[in-house]
């Protein structure tokens, strides 16, 4: 026991460990002790960190007090380790209502399989995106039919859309959504695209359809930053990553890369080298981070698609915070190729889209074929979200305690959310206890900044530190005084948390919780030059998103309302492994019984369609 540790606990075993609705297990809200730093504030707290003796001692206290020594460095866990969040295939546990591809069909031919499991569009083009309860937003389905009625050209869009990045870029707005667009680029892909279309033939439903695509996965011509000014001229972008590759082949325009949160570290969207991404919804409230470019961009209506990254929530939570629907799919369904390997066990590419129906066709589009074997991952199965209601006797897993650790308006539309999904369908939530939530965020955050301290390693001996954000080099200090034993105890309470969700998944198709504990917080002036320090949101915004990424299982959130601000608020199922056409099914649902009329127009919102 170090000299700043207070008395370890001691798990028992955890198949002794009661998941029942009764169970006297103890949940522990997260009790952050870390007050708001922002400014020279940060300054100087880094400066501290970074000398050795007093930063030692500072981030002695700071573990001690937020439990971290207690609940994982000097635990006694019973468990072995387990190093990677991998899953086999499940062969007895059918998927209902999907259509299964074939494994060697392109992306394109994924696509349009795809679009034959959605519903026919019913609503009057007319009157999308008009001011008003019957706001919605375009979708690649209406981008596709433009194009192919000629009411419009990929070309024609391309260029509204540079001109939206334009203004939104500039002084009045500031939003912050890119950090590297190419208009030579942009508009050379959409004239191919334009070209397609006139002779008849484009690519696939996606083809000409913008994408944005975070600043942590490859996509050339641009260098690949993960958010700072050094890591491009570092590592070399020499291909595109496997998924930008596969909607390439879709005929999908790369818009550019969106802006993030520095190296992944951080939930607030403020990057001071690239500017703050702002929320659509309220330009001075957080987007969410770390792929809060990608998220914000979704909302802003500059593309119907984006490809984030989630190591710790990092697509999920900006999705919730800007209003759009956020996915994680299983670990290995999605290729890690030619994403910057910040968190090797936790993290991989993720979907941002406008609807759940264009997460269906992103996903079919850029999932990992390669593979198809019962030991690596089974074969792809699409929803048939033309069936979604007679899907019957679905039972979602609620943890009441951790599910009303929110906000009051979170946790009443999270709650009236599920009351719409018992009467328009009559799935059923059945009360669970999921034990050992704090343990699980202590335990992914030591191994997330062990591994981005590990994979950063040969850049941050050779550097010099000035070059890093401030508040990241706060993160770095502690990311780099996790100890093996730290790193080991942590993979000992993932197999744990591994055991306790195979139960839980015995009895339940999902899981299901609000995604953020609360919603977007504002955007302070003194932070956009240094970034800030405020654990207490951060708690607030990971609470629950830390299964999807430490133990590899598919999650997804979608809107369900606003809170009395006029900020978003998301729902979020996790499903067992491999789950994804579920996932997608569920929130199809929770998307139809929440209605088209309750949809609000974001603040800044640009209109690609029409000619404004």
């Amino acid at each position: 026991m170090g000299l700043f540790s207070t008395p370890a606990k001691v798990y028992k075993p955890a198949a002794e460990v009661d998941l029942g609705p009764d169970s006297g297990e103890h949940y522990i809200s997260p009790n952050v002790k870390a007050p708001r730093v922002a400014g020279f504030l940060v300054k100087m707290l880094a400066w501290v960190l970074e000398t050795h003796v007093l930063g030692w001692i500072v981030l002695s206290v700071l573990k001690r007090d937020n439990l971290i020594y207690k609940l994982v460095s000097d635990a006694e866990i019973p468990e072995p380790p387990l190093f990677t969040a991998t899953h086999a295939w499940q062969a007895a546990i059918p998927e209902q209502q999907v259509s299964v591809t074939e494994p060697d069909l392109s992306p394109a031919e994924r696509v349009q399989a795809a679009v034959a499991c959605i519903p026919a569009d019913l609503e009057p083009p007319a009157a999308a995106l008009a001011d008003g309860p019957s706001f919605r937003r375009w979708t690649v389905r209406d981008f596709h039919r433009a194009y192919s009625s000629g009411q419009t050209t990929p070309v024609m869009v391309a260029r509204r859309f540079l001109a939206a990045v334009e203004e939104c870029s500039g002084p009045d707005l500031n939003m912050g959504l890119f950090i590297s667009c190419d208009p030579g680029d942009v508009l050379r892909q959409a004239d191919a695209s334009t070209r397609r279309y006139q002779q008849g033939a484009p690519l696939s439903a996606m083809d000409g359809v913008l994408v944005a695509v975070k600043d942590e996965i490859d996509c050339l011509p641009y260098p690949t930053t993960g958010g700072t000014q050094w890591l491009g001229s570092a590592r070399r972008c020499v291909a595109d990553a496997a998924c930008v590759a596969q909607l390439r082949a879709c005929g999908a325009v790369m818009a550019g890369k969106a802006n993030m949160h520095e190296l992944g570290a951080g939930t607030s969207g403020i990057n001071p080298h690239h500017g703050s991404t702002r929320n659509p919804y309220n330009v001075g409230r957080v987007s969410g981070g770390s792929s809060g470019g990608s998220a914000a961009a979704v909302c802003a209506g500059l593309c119907p698609v984006a490809l984030g990254a989630d190591g710790g929530g990092s697509v999920r939570m900006p999705a919730a915070l800007c209003g759009v629907v956020g996915f994680k799919p299983t670990a290995g369904r999605l290729s890690n190729s030619g994403l910057l390997p910040l968190n090797w066990t936790v993290g991989m590419p993720g979907i941002l889209a406008a609807t759940v129906e264009d997460t269906l066709i992103a996903y079919a589009a850029i999932a990992d074929q390669s593979k198809p074997s019962p030991l690596q991952q089974p074969e792809l199965n699409l929803p048939m979200l033309t069936c979604t209601r007679s899907m019957p006797n679905i039972r979602l897993a609620k943890y009441a305690k951790w599910f009303d650790d929110s906000s009051e308006d979170i946790r009443s539309l999270c709650g009236k959310a599920l009351q719409m999904l018992r009467t328009h369908y009559g799935w059923e939530s059945v009360d669970v206890t999921v034990p050992e939530i704090e343990e699980m965020r202590l335990a992914h955050y030591v191994t997330m900044g062990s591994e981005c301290t590990a994979s950063l390693a040969k850049y941050l001996d050779n550097m010099d530190r000035s070059e890093i954000g401030w508040d990241v080099r706060i993160a770095l200090s502690a990311y780099g005084s996790f100890s093996s034993r730290d790193y080991l105890n942590s993979q000992r309470l993932r197999c744990r948390q591994m055991y306790f969700h195979e139960k839980i998944f015995e009895t339940a198709d999902a899981i299901v919780t609000p995604m953020t504990g609360v919603t977007a917080y504002a955007l302070q002036d003194d932070a956009l030059s240094t970034g800030e320090l405020d654990y207490i949101n951060g708690a607030a915004l990971v609470r629950y998103s830390i299964a999807g990424n430490f133990l590899g299982l598919p999650a997804i959130t979608v809107p369900v309302g606003y809170d009395r601000g006029g900020l978003p608020v998301g729902l979020q199922f996790i499903g067992r492994p491999w789950s994804e056409a579920m996932l997608l099914h569920l929130a199809y649902a929770m998307q139809e019984a929440c209605g088209k009329e309750h949809r609000k127009k974001p603040k800044v919102h640009y209109d690609l369609l029409r000619n404004q």
